[in-house]
Order: structure tokens, then C-alpha cells, then sequence
């Protein structure tokens, strides 16, 4: 069925597109041997009837008074195709053949004068003239060098042997032609097309059925770049099958820890309940203990939260225009508590006057976490500003810096640290954080990165489209 779907039109395919193109290129090939060719034979034709009528004139030399009769003289013209012949031999008397009437000359050419463009540019003259042409042609004998012959003759029968051999060329170049497009067609079939097809099929075939093994490409053993292509292609296959095997079991699980945090939530809440009764007891040892116990459950519930937070199926954000500034403060009631009276300062450096059109609860979350993170990484001041160079003038972004003053993020915590429940470098942690700040950010088609960590703080920075852009983007 796979590869029913990938057969094409005839001429659409690649096969017949590459036959095509080889028939088209052979031809060229003749044309552009055909051309010096062609001027080629026009000139032997030449030479061949000076040659010619070199011989038919020494019937004149052969007689006493270098008189022949006429109709010798016309039959040795007809053997030479010529009106006229003229011999000249240095410090001799001019020897001649002659009609009666010899027609009026229209061109005149020099053999030994010719280039290589020019016996071309004749030889095409020739061919497209619809006219018989009387030439004057004049050039040393074959036979002997320094006789020089004039030979006066119709162009017409060279016209036709011209047009003669182009049919033979022609003919020829066609049967060329086509048995070297037969051989390169089939090489082609043979090296690159096939293979071709074969692993489109297979490509086609993994995509309907990707869990299938028997899907994945055999690769062949064949060391060239199809070869490699294909032996690339079957391991892409298998790596991706891998992935997909591991995405379906990763999925069952985190459908399973939904089910079971949803429930854990429910027993941590009833535990917290009686926690908070156990609080307001007047037993000393329960006073002592009930504030481990408490916090122990805080811990799991907001793991149970993050856990579920993370494994939703879709992220809904719900887009509304809010001062920045005013939700900076915001945040403060949620960062503090986790602070012991005033140990940690937030400031808060956004200019008053931004505004952003995104989900503002969500946003509060990406804040709220990378505040709790600094504050228990040990800072004991965070800011929270924009940058101003960058934020809406003309690039439509709004980029938003969150530093703090706190030892900085281990060098094995950066690697892996936007990944969920690795990315952690507090023991215990979840690493849950980072991953759906940058899920958040990555929603409203913004970013986060680490800009800057170390010994003398740590500095992340919110990228988010501003109020317009979101606006035109919709």
C-alpha cells in the first residue's frame, strides 16, 4: 500500500526527468559538435574541387598549344562541378577552363584565410540560403603548394551534400542519444533511484506504523553516500522508535502519578488538618514536633502540586493587559513567608508605566518560583527590573531580569537546569520549578535563560512579547 502511494505521473518522476535531461544534454553536446563540424566539411568540399580542378586543367598542359576542344573543355568543367578553372604558377602563363558564358560571380572566398568561427559562420550562410549562389573560390592546390587554382562554381550542389551529411549527423546523434540515456537511465535505476524509492517506502511505512520493527529500513551494504543514507536512516528509525516506546511508557506513568498525587493530596490535606489541631495542644513535645510535621507536609503537598502542574496534557493561558509593576509587588506575600522577618529585600526596579498583555497568574507562578529559589539558595536580596535598552523600543519585546545576591548555581545544577526532576541542585528537590517557568514562558512565546551565575549572585531573564506584538500576533 506504501508504495502504491508513491508512484508517480511518468514525467513527474525522477527516472523520466533524469532521462529527459540526459537525451537534452546529449544533443547539445552534438550540436555544439556539429557546428565546427559542418564548417569542416564545407571546406574539404572547397579544397576537394581546387583539387579536382588542378587535374582537369593539366589536360591543357598536355597539348602542344595548350588548346583543348570545347567539348572536352566543357566535359572536364562538368567532372570539376565548375563554371570557370584558373591556374597561376609562378613565372608562368595563366592556364583556363571557361563556359562559353561563365555567370555573374556573387561571393568570393579565400581557403587559406579562413578561422575557425568563420568557416562556422560561412557553413551557415550556406544552409539557409534559398537561392543558388555563384562563388569564386581561390586557393593553393593539394597537389602542389605554390599552384595557386580559381575555381568559379554554383553553391547549390554543395548545399545539398551539406544538408545530406547534416541528416546523416542528425540521425546519428539520435541513436547516441538515446543509447546513452538507455545506459545512464539504467545505471541511475540501478545506483540511485531505487534505493531512493526503497527508503522513501520505508520512510512512508515507519510513519503509518512507527511501533512496527519490521517497519525499520534493512539497511544494505553498499559504501557509498546512499549506503550511508541508508544505514543513518535505519538507525534514525530505531532511536526514534526507541523514543516513542519511552514517550508512551512516560506517559502511562504520568497519568498514574496524576491519579495518585490527586488522591495524596487529599490524604496530605486531612493530614494537615490534624496537624494544624495538633498544633494548638499544650503538650511540650507535641509543640516541638508539630512544626517539622508541618512543614514535612507543606513540602509534600506543594510536590503533589508541582507534579500535577507539570504532567497537564496543555498549558491554558489566559491572556489579560496588567501594570508589571503592580504584580512585582504582588509577589512579595509569597516570596517573604518563606523568610524569617526581614532578612530578604525584593526590590522591585520596573518602570512604571509597562504593561503586558499575558497570563498574569501564570506569570506570577515564574516569578514566585525563581524568588523561593533565591531565597533558599541563601540570598538575602533580590531585584526584579526590566531592561530598558531593550524593552519596546521598536523590537516590540519586553525583557525582564531577576537577580539576586545568592552564592550562585553549582556547575552540575546548570547543565540540567531547566530539566524537570534533575534540574535541582537542592537536596530534595524537585527541579519542577525551572521546567514550568520555562514551559510558561515558552507559552506565551517568550524564553528564559541563565544570564549570569556565580559566587557574587545569580541573574535569570524573561524574554516576553509586549503588549503590541501580542496584539498583532493575536
Amino acid at each position: 500500500m506504501a508504495e502504491g502511494k508513491l508512484r508517480l505521473p511518468l514525467f513527474n518522476s525522477l527516472s523520466a526527468r533524469l532521462l529527459v535531461l540526459t537525451m537534452f544534454f546529449v544533443m547539445l553536446s552534438e550540436v555544439l559538435i556539429y557546428a565546427p563540424s559542418i564548417g569542416r566539411y564545407r571546406l574539404v568540399y572547397l579544397q576537394d574541387r581546387i583539387g579536382a580542378a588542378h587535374l582537369a586543367i593539366l589536360a591543357l598542359e598536355a597539348t602542344p598549344d595548350k588548346m583543348i576542344s570545347d567539348e572536352l573543355e566543357q566535359e572536364l568543367l562538368t567532372h570539376v562541378r565548375a563554371h570557370a578553372v584558373v591556374l597561376q604558377k609562378p613565372r608562368a602563363k595563366v592556364l583556363m577552363l571557361s563556359a562559353k558564358m561563365p555567370p555573374m560571380v556573387d561571393a568570393s572566398f579565400e581557403l587559406g584565410q579562413g578561422t575557425f568561427f568563420g568557416l562556422i559562420g560561412q557553413a551557415f550562410i550556406t544552409l539557409v540560403q534559398d537561392e543558388n549562389r555563384v562563388l569564386r573560390v581561390r586557393g593553393v592546390s593539394p597537389k602542389d603548394r605554390s599552384i595557386i587554382i580559381e575555381v568559379v562554381l554554383d553553391e547549390w550542389p554543395m548545399r545539398m551534400e551539406m544538408f545530406d551529411y547534416s541528416r546523416r549527423i542528425l540521425a546519428l546523434s539520435i541513436v547516441i542519444s538515446l543509447m546513452t540515456a538507455a545506459l545512464v537511465y539504467l545505471s541511475l535505476q540501478l545506483l540511485l533511484v531505487w534505493p531512493m524509492r526503497r527508503m522513501t517506502a520505508s520512510m512512508v511505512a515507519f510513519r503509518e506504523e512507527p511501533e512496527n520493527p519490521a517497519r525499520v529500513i534493512a539497511p544494505s551494504a553498499r559504501s557509498d553516500e546512499i549506503g550511508v543514507a541508508q544505514r543513518e536512516l535505519g538507525a534514525m528509525q530505531m532511536g526514534l522508535r526507541a523514543a516513542l516506546k519511552q514517550k508512551e511508557k512516560l506517559a502511562m506513568l504520568g497519568e498514574a502519578v496524576a491519579k495518585i498525587n490527586h488522591d495524596l493530596r487529599n490524604i496530605l490535606s486531612t493530614a494537615r488538618l490534624v496537624s494544624d489541631r495538633l498544633s494548638r495542644s499544650e503538650d511540650p513535645e507535641v509543640k516541638r514536633v508539630t512544626p517539622t510535621l508541618l512543614n514535612a507536609i507543606d513540602r509534600a503537598v506543594t510536590l503533589c502540586t508541582q507534579t500535577l502542574n507539570f504532567t497537564r496534557a496543555e498549558l491554558e493561558i489566559n491572556r489579560s493587559r496588567f501594570d508589571l509593576a503592580g504584580l512585582v509587588d504582588d509577589i512579595r506575600g509569597s516570596v517573604m513567608p518563606a523568610t524569617e522577618g526581614d532578612a530578604v529585600v525584593l526590590e522591585n526596579e520596573v518602570a512604571g508605566d509597562i504593561e503586558l498583555y499575558a497570563d498574569r497568574d501564570q506569570l506570577f507562578r515564574v516569578l514566585v518560583n525563581l524568588g523561593k529559589n533565591a531565597v533558599e539558595a541563601g540570598a538575602a536580596k533580590i531585584t526584579i527590573g526590566t531592561v530598558t535598552e531593550e524593552a519596546g523600543e521598536g523590537n516590540g519585546r519586553t525583557v525582564i531580569e531577576v537577580a539576586d545576591d545568592g552564592p550562585g548555581i553549582a556547575e552540575a545544577a546548570r547543565e540540567k537546569l531547566f530539566r524537570p526532576f534533575v534540574g535541582s541542585q537542592r537536596p530534595g528537590g524537585t527541579g519542577l520549578g525551572l521546567a514550568i517557568a520555562r514551559e510558561i514562558m515558552e507559552a506565551h512565546g517568550g524564553d528564559i535563560e541563565l544570564i549570569e551565575t556565580g559566587p557574587a549572585g545569580t541573574i535569570f531573564r524573561l524574554d516576553l512579547p509586549s503588549v503590541e506584538e501580542t496584539a498583532v500576533g493575536g
